[in-house]
């Protein structure tokens, strides 16, 4: 298939890249940057230009393909209900495009939107409608094509690792090291749901292929680690303490991240690994974290 993948120079792009050139597909692969699109083309992939500000120029790269990955996304949380409403124009766009055919569109979540209530696993089957979290948008917006007939499926992700980064967990060090301790919020039972990117990367592929409309996924390898045993990690990783923080006093020490920390969101996958066959094998958050130069990091 000719798939169209937005985001295609970013950190989960980057891994779908080679996953779907080495299954045979060809990838037109769409970035902002002279920078990107070299990286592109020196991994054989089509160049397509595009930024998330101007939908109708990722609406152009939807037209030229067979189906289409939509994991772009501005990960500036200082303006993040912005950027989920921006999302949503993004998607609506890309399906105008996709009207009157079959041609599938696999967009973006987070594992989040299949939490019934807090503290209980989210599930592919669970869609809560009344959830909080602003990236709720990106899900309404797919839901709106589906009524319109469109093939349209979501990705559901957790904590998304390697040696680099961790999903909400790389701000964790940042904040650390700004702080100079390691932190969490009351006890640290509340859990973050992780996949490894490769396996990540896969479970893409494995989606775009199957193109089941109204599909839903999560991407998760491990369904919750305490938030206590992420900062022990991260202490030992940066040789700073580790301490509790209040929950009345997470948003003065977190700042825009304290509306994660404190949260209990553990998921599963076992529908996803049914349906798609899918085993993760690569190493688990806690690994990668040991495994991490935070020196190399910081530099």
């Amino acid at each position: 298939m000719r798939i169209f993948l937005t985001g295609a120079t970013g950190f989960i792009g980057s891994a779908i890249v080679p996953e779907l050139l080495k299954a045979g597909h060809h990838v037109i692969g769409m970035t902002r940057s002279d920078a990107g699109a070299r990286a592109l083309e020196a991994a054989g992939v089509e160049v397509h230009r595009g930024v998330l500000e101007e939908p109708d120029s990722v609406r152009a790269g939807v037209e030229k393909a067979d189906a289409v990955i939509h994991t772009a996304f501005d990960h500036d949380f200082s303006r993040f209900a912005e950027n989920c409403q921006k999302d949503s124009r993004v998607i609506a766009a890309m399906g105008e495009a996709l009207k009157g055919s079959s041609r599938p569109l696999l967009i973006t979540s987070g594992t989040g939107m299949g939490n019934a209530h807090f503290g209980e696993l989210a599930s592919e089957d669970v869609f809560n409608l009344e959830h909080p979290n602003p990236r709720i948008a990106s899900e309404l917006a797919g839901n709106a094509l589906l009524d319109a007939g469109i093939n349209v499926s979501v990705m559901r992700l957790p904590q998304v690792h390697d040696t680099f980064k961790q999903g909400l967990v790389s701000p964790l060090i940042e904040i650390a090291r700004a702080k100079g301790v390691s932190a969490y919020v009351g006890e640290g039972r509340n859990r973050f749901p992780a996949g490894h990117l490769l396996d990540v990367a896969l479970l893409y592929r494995l989606a775009i292929e199957r193109a089941e409309p109204g599909a839903r996924y999560n991407a998760v390898a491990e369904e919750g680690i305490a938030t206590r045993e992420i900062a022990e990690a991260l202490a030992r990783g940066l040789n700073l303490p580790v301490v509790s923080v209040a929950p009345e006093k997470a948003a003065e020490h977190f700042g825009w991240m304290s509306i994660f920390a404190g949260l209990d969101f553990p998921a599963s996958s076992q529908k996803t690994r049914r349906i798609l066959g899918w085993n993760p094998v690569g190493p688990g958050l806690i690994a990668d974290l040991d495994a991490m130069d935070y020196s190399a990091l910081a530099a």
